[in-house]
């Protein structure tokens, strides 16, 4: 990770590479702004905006060459539409305008205490968050697999500086400052296991994580094997991996385990290391990024490392289903019957509609723990992608008080989410002839019936299911988010767990 460290001054006090300063559209706060951080610039940068080179604009940016090195204006666009996600977004923007040059120490300035305040109005430290958030997950690369070049130096960090032109708001600083590392760090993990390939991050993988990670962090970790899952009777979980080489696993993490008085927030993530579509096979054209269908399992992994490292006065509960979904001679076929764990029987309409199986046993396994809430992450359809792009999170569940709360985490992080209805009608479509359940509703309203499908296996407690399959995976890079594994999920309940009481 990105070293990243506070500092009070303007640029000519400050020593780096590059000066990255922000700038709002409005005149009077572009010219306290401009006073305020970069008083010896003012001629220069005052003769930009009349000409209308520089008018603070949002995605707008300059590169000056001046004696305290390279300086980059950004623009944060209208006051009336400013938030802390134009701030995210505006320092991600100066550390890759930044990595075009060569420039190891980047400097990024805070917004005016005034606009802190008045404008956005949000914490300074929320403020700073935004910006480490936005700069370091910016600059995310994943060349796990790629030969570093000694000559390439352009793009090449080493120190990003935040900076504040007020003295007196050091400490705090330094607070914004570690938050966001942590945050980062989590959203990290969760997108160096989403890009792994399948060949690398397999059930086994993902288990040696979770135990290395519950070792270095004091959170109770165990892991289920194929012989402990049948005697759990999984049978979502052990007909999905009929087909493959990799034997499954189930994970099981409990962070503050000790604090039984607290009912813990159950997190469930899908984890399927590789989707072929099992014998209902996808075509090739799509297959390739299905490495990314555990994206539910590594937001949960890099949710609890987020939780841990805060200290968040809570208990929570991860729970993973680990496997592949293989087209292996014992592969589970279209129309088989399946006897879940909670007795239930499922007929096998298409087998790759399986993440909704492996959620059902880990669901069922979740009620053990008598939660305050249960969550659920997972990729697990295309349909949410119809419905609301790369853009939105799906939102579904039975408790409208969760889900008001993960949609205002949503709203502060920025991974935002959108409830769909559950209607009673739409319970027939997951009717079967033969069985309790079929797993495949029919061609319209996938990811609601999905949804539903996994509400026959949450009981009584309260329930939300997030849907990831359009936020986890991109196929181009956004602003702080690269093409492939964004780590979807890992802000938004990490703010939402902030938010929870003991």
């Amino acid at each position: 990770m990105l070293k990243c460290t506070g500092h009070y001054g303007t640029p000519d006090r400050v020593a780096a590479d590059v000066h990255a300063i922000p700038f709002p559209s409005d005149k009077t706060l572009f010219s306290k702004t401009l006073n305020q951080i970069a008083p010896d610039l003012k001629g220069l940068i005052n003769d930009l905006r009349e000409k209308e080179d520089f008018t603070g604009k949002a995605d707008e940016s300059v590169m000056l060459m001046t004696e305290a090195g390279r300086i980059i204006l950004v623009g944060l666009g209208e006051v009336a539409e400013l938030d802390v996600e134009r701030v995210r977004r505006a320092a991600a923007q100066s550390m890759k305008k930044a990595a075009t040059f060569v420039a190891p120490v980047v400097a990024l300035y805070c917004p005016l205490e005034e606009i802190v305040r008045k404008v956005l109005p949000v914490s300074f430290e929320d403020t700073v968050q935004a910006m480490v958030e936005g700069a370091l997950l910016a600059t995310y690369k994943y060349d796990a697999f790629k030969k570093p070049k000694p000559e390439q130096k352009k793009g090449q960090f080493k120190e990003l500086k935040i900076v504040t032109a007020d003295e007196g708001f050091q400490s705090r600083l330094k607070a914004g400052i570690q938050e966001a590392l942590i945050i980062t760090e989590a959203v990290t993990i969760a997108r160096n296991l989403s890009n792994g390939p399948a060949n690398v991050v397999s059930p086994e993988t993902l288990a040696k994580e979770a135990m290395a990670m519950g070792k270095k962090l004091n959170i109770k970790t165990v892991i289920l094997n194929k012989k402990e899952i049948q005697a759990n009777k999984m049978g979502g979980l052990l007909g999905v991996n009929q087909g493959s080489a990799h034997e499954p696993r189930f994970i099981v993490m409990e962070y503050n385990d000790k604090k039984r008085r607290l009912k813990p927030y159950v997190l469930v993530g899908k984890g399927v290391t590789f989707d072929s579509g099992g014998l209902s096979i996808k075509p090739a054209s799509a297959m390739e990024e299905m490495k990314m269908d555990m994206s539910g399992a590594a937001a949960v992994l890099g949710t609890m490392y987020a939780v841990a490292k805060l200290k968040l006065p809570i208990r929570l509960v991860a729970l993973i289903p680990a496997t592949d979904n293989m087209t292996g001679g014992a592969a589970l076929c279209p129309g088989d019957i399946l006897t879940m764990s909670n007795g239930k029987t499922v007929e096998v309409k298409n087998t790759d509609a399986e993440g909704r199986l492996i959620l059902a046993d880990a669901l069922v396994y979740a009620q053990r723990f008598k939660p305050a809430a249960i969550i659920d992450v997972a990729t697990l359809t295309g349909a949410v992608v119809v419905a609301l792009a790369s853009h939105v999170t799906g939102m579904m569940g039975n408790d409208d008080d969760l889900m008001n709360e993960l949609y205002e985490a949503g709203d502060r992080t920025y991974e935002r989410v959108w409830e769909l209805p559950l209607f009673q009608e739409y319970e027939k479509m997951m009717e079967s002839d033969i069985a309790d359940l079929k797993n495949l509703g029919g061609r319209w309203g996938g990811a609601i019936t999905a949804a539903i499908f996994l509400k026959h296996f949450v009981g009584e407690f309260p329930w939300a299911h997030l849907d990831i399959a359009g936020t986890a995976m991109l196929e181009e890079a956004k602003d702080y988010q690269p093409k492939g594994g964004t780590g979807a999920g890992v802000r938004l309940l990490t703010e939402f767990l902030k938010g929870c009481k003991e």
